[in-house]
């Protein structure tokens, strides 16, 4: 039987995630946006209330919220609240994913603590796309040569959540150039060592209180010890990450798409034109019953992919289609916003002009919808070459572009 009633750990989630993003995150958020700033002071808060580490395992001091599901429906608000500001902590969980997934209980015991420590702000970055490798994951350059017990690093990152001012990095390369996504290791980098540095600051369109930002490798030496997996695992331990994260990604989405349309639909309800609101118009009422059946339809479609996750059953598809979906709507539903608004929505006294250009990266960041789309294509092609049964369908071939 399908049920669509929360639990009451998902309602108080919910519950939680929303009161911050509207009591702490929203106040600040046009400042943050303005001054394309980090707010360390809103991040130190969200580690007070547990909302660094909620999704972390309580063996290390987190909030033990260990489903897909339950990040989605906290991310769902957190990106209501502000895109920039759930992207910094949304950039830290994405870090911390492949070593829960993939590392030893010595790693996973190091490191994951680092980020539950509620009198502390300790961030993560997950470092995989290149200059020359986004969408195309496995052409990545960056080395990394064994050297009796540690691996020197050397290349370049771009593009990469909170480059620079994270602790701990995830950071993939190559240890067998040449030999494409099987060459591939993944490793836990400190952000102290010597040799890393990082690039000014990204000034993006959106997403601005987010820190994005190149890093620089020159001989950095990383432990042995601190490589996840083998050395030609680095592919799959990407992959298996982003198949989780882009649920989340979807529901961040879904997030953005219903500020827009709730403050469009009560500006429709109060603004009048010959008369009467402008919502009683055939042209606006239209456009608010799209933009509203739209966000159901998205929000649904990353409760499955979420679903699917938790059962441990195939999801990189669905999860694709969540993700491609839900950020057309976040495109489309914002831009409507400032249609709905027309003049006002143009200006930034007003919030909308903000909400479409944070909704723009959600096409972008952890695999383009152009990729979302060839992964859809591969799976069901896949699926149907087999005469597999539908859940055998869903085979993973990809190679995104990550944050």
């Amino acid at each position: 039987m399908i049920g669509f009633a929360l639990s009451d750990e998902h309602r108080a989630l919910r519950s939680l995630a929303h009161r911050f993003a509207l009591e702490v995150i929203r106040p600040g958020a046009p400042r943050f946006d303005e001054e394309e700033t980090v707010p360390w002071e809103v991040l130190r808060q969200a580690a007070e209330v547990g909302l660094t580490a909620y999704a972390l395992p309580e063996a290390y001091g987190g909030g033990g919220v260990a489903d897909v599901f339950g990040r989605c429906v906290v991310d769902e608000e957190l990106y209501w609240g502000c895109a920039g500001v759930a992207t910094v902590l949304g950039g830290t969980l994405l870090a911390a994913t492949p070593i829960l997934l993939s590392g030893t209980p010595e790693q996973k015991e190091r490191y994951i603590p680092r980020f539950c420590d509620p009198r502390a702000v300790r961030l993560g970055a997950f470092a995989l796309t290149e200059p020359a490798a986004g969408s195309d994951a496995s052409a990545l350059t960056t080395t990394a040569r064994r050297d009796g017990a540690e691996y020197v690093l050397n290349g370049s990152k771009c593009f990469i959540t909170n480059g620079g001012i994270a602790d701990t990095y995830v950071l993939f390369a190559t240890v067998a150039p040449g030999r494409g996504a099987d060459g591939i290791a993944a490793f836990i980098v400190d952000g102290d060592r010597a040799g890393l540095t990082a690039g000014r600051g990204e000034r993006k369109l959106g997403i601005r209180a987010s820190h994005t930002a190149s890093l620089y490798l020159e001989d950095v030496r990383v432990p042995a010890a601190n490589r996840l997996g083998g050395e030609a695992d680095g592919f799959r331990i990407a992959m298996r990450t982003l198949d989780r994260t882009r649920a989340q990604i979807a529901a961040g989405a879904v997030g953005i798409a219903r500020a827009a349309f709730e403050f469009a639909c009560q500006y429709a309800g109060e603004r009048r034109q010959f008369g009467r609101p402008i919502g009683q118009f055939q042209a606006i009422g239209t456009l608010l019953a799209d933009m509203a059946t739209s966000i159901e339809a998205a929000r649904l479609l990353a409760w499955r992919a979420a679903w699917l996750a938790d059962q441990g059953l195939s999801h990189t598809t669905e999860s694709s289609m969540a993700k491609a979906f839900a950020a057309d709507v976040a495109m489309r539903v914002t831009t409507d916003a400032v249609q709905v608004l027309g003049g006002y929505g143009y200006s930034r006294e007003y919030p909308v002009e903000k909400w479409m250009r944070d909704a723009k990266i959600m096409q972008i960041y952890e695999g383009t919808a152009q990729i979302q789309r060839l992964v859809i294509a591969r799976g069901l092609l896949a699926g149907a070459g087999a005469h597999a049964p539908a859940a055998a369908k869903h085979a993973a071939i990809a190679g995104p572009e990550a944050p």
